[in-house]
């Protein structure tokens, strides 16, 4: 799942164009993994606290990156300015807050119909883009208003599914394409992978302390883990966020900006097709139109927005 194009603002220029496999390589790690990732927290909810399980996910993630970083690039990627910090705390809130919604709202909503409801990113950020006063081709607001359409269809209860889970998602979703919308328009830390590792570890303590008011603390209870569980949350720190993110930031150095946006369409039927595989999550005929009309309308808007980007 990530918006993270904002990062580019910070990346110089490729001296030279990369190895095409390179590229490739990077991207299906980014298709793959990211798409897998809604199966991987599917998992660890079934027997870990969902607020707890994923701010343990982002703190494991910014303590490990931080001290790595810290050692290739000196001491000072662990004094960021003020304004940074309040920065990476935001967009950490908004980021790694949207998956601990998901992770909260896939106690009920199956992992292929969350990653469509969250594929809905790149249309709220066209919206937010206009909100602020950009102007936006007429193109993809009619791509958007087709995606919108797909939503709505999406939003119907089915199964265990319920209301509240779907529009948790659809919060999510707001939640990240509002970090991504602020994250070039503020202070982050100018290092893509030390700016991801503040927000992670500052985003995941948030989400920790909301499990911990919520009570989720309480239903800690180790011994009843399972090993499913455990797997998915250890995917979702190593391969989740270590491996796809190091995978994306190189992409954003290395490939065209229309070509790894691809990963937006690409991760929601990766993601159903591990759910109905795995977790025989059953596929509707309404699924499947929603599911069409939103990539194809997110599709049609990552065409639209790559020559202004490129």
């Amino acid at each position: 799942m990530s918006a993270l194009e904002a990062s580019a603002r910070a990346v110089p220029a490729r001296a030279e164009a990369a190895p095409p496999w390179k590229v490739w390589t990077a991207l299906w790690i980014v298709y793959i993994v990211w798409g897998s990732t809604y199966l991987a927290i599917a998992l660890m909810v079934e027997t870990i606290p969902a607020l707890l399980g994923a701010g343990t996910r982002f703190i494991a993630v910014g303590l490990i990156l931080l001290p790595i970083l810290a050692f290739r690039q000196g001491a000072s990627v662990w004094r960021p300015t003020r304004a940074e910090l309040l920065s990476a705390g935001f967009v950490g809130l908004m980021l790694p807050g949207a998956n601990a919604v998901v992770s909260f709202a896939e106690k009920t909503v199956p992992s292929g119909l969350a990653a469509l409801l969250i594929a809905s990113i790149p249309l709220w950020v066209i919206l937010l883009r206009r909100a602020s006063g950009e102007r936006i081709a007429w193109r993809s607001i009619g791509a958007v208003l087709v995606g919108f359409g797909g939503l709505v269809l999406l939003l119907h209860p089915s199964g265990e599914a319920t209301i509240w889970g779907l529009l948790a998602c659809v919060g999510a979703a707001v939640m990240w394409a509002i970090g991504s919308f602020a994250s070039p328009r503020i202070s982050l830390p100018r290092d893509p992978l030390v700016s991801t590792a503040w927000q992670s570890l500052l985003g995941g303590l948030a989400v920790f302390a909301v499990g911990l008011a919520s009570g989720e603390l309480g239903d800690v209870h180790f011994a009843a883990f399972s090993g499913r569980s455990i797997f998915g949350l250890l995917y979702l720190i190593s391969f989740g966020s270590l491996l796809a993110f190091t995978s994306y930031a190189w992409l954003l150095q290395n490939a065209p900006i229309s070509k790894v946006s691809t990963y937006a369409y690409v991760n929601p039927v990766v993601a159903i097709a591990l759910g109905w595989l795995i977790l025989h999550e059953p596929i509707s005929a309404t699924t499947l139109i929603g599911a069409g009309i939103i990539v194809a309308s997110v599709a049609l808007v990552v065409r639209a927005e790559a020559p202004a980007k490129a």
